[in-house]
């Protein structure tokens, strides 16, 4: 298991090969992800590669071909990070015809959102898309149930276990800012604002045993 954008960009520079051969590791995305009946590398495979890509992180996928399927699954997300999925349309907004990729940020001037993707002049790699062809952002959720630590955890510590955290916070709705690890004042803030909205824990900004409870519950309601 690894984040979407570790595992794709460890694919980057797999390309179509031009003729009748055929990639075999493009077409083994497809039959991994379960598109058994594609044989080939040029059936327009970025869904292929996403569906491929979010089951090796143990993410949701939608197990559809067309991009646009990405739209019905994940949280709708207005200020993306880095490994959410991006979705965009392709020849009009009103055709049945997108992209789909690994959001990777924005250019400066936010006219263009690089992407990490299959199918990207016809290969893996970093592409840098219209902002006007967006069609929405989503953040996957786990498919196995979400772990948290048993400890108690607060600014300052680090590690994988603030990482569930902070994607925990996320998945609930608050923004501990990008999961990186590191327990620090945005990740505090958005515990704080968690805590708050129950009236019977305290809003200390630690994650205890009465906060990670309620943190489950939340979770299940998902």
């Amino acid at each position: 298991m690894g984040t979407l954008i570790h595992i794709a960009s460890r694919e980057i520079g797999t390309r179509e090969i031009v003729g009748a051969q055929h990639n075999p590791r493009i077409v083994n995305y497809a039959k991994e992800a379960g598109f058994t009946y594609v044989n080939d590398d040029e059936t327009p495979w970025c869904s292929f590669f996403m569906n491929w890509v979010a089951q090796k992180a143990q993410l949701e996928s939608t197990g559809k071909g067309n991009a646009r399927s990405w739209l019905n699954v994940g949280i709708p997300v207005v200020n993306p990070e880095p490994g959410d999925v991006v979705i965009f349309w392709r020849e009009s907004p009103n055709s049945y015809k997108g992209h789909v990729g690994v959001f990777m940020g924005y250019s400066q001037d936010h006219s263009r959102i690089y992407t990490l993707g299959g199918n990207q002049n016809n290969q893996v790699g970093e592409t840098a898309y219209s902002t006007s062809q967006l069609l929405g952002f989503r953040r996957l959720r786990p498919v196995k149930k979400k772990t948290l630590s048993t400890r108690v955890l607060r600014r300052g510590d680090t590690g994988v276990e603030v990482v569930d955290l902070q994607d925990a916070l996320k998945l609930c709705g608050f923004q501990p800012g990008t999961s990186d690890g590191d327990f620090g004042p945005k990740t505090e803030a958005a515990l704080r604002l968690f805590q708050s909205t129950k009236s019977h824990i305290a809003i200390d900004g630690v994650f205890n045993r009465a906060t990670r409870k309620e943190i489950i519950k939340q979770l299940s309601k998902l």
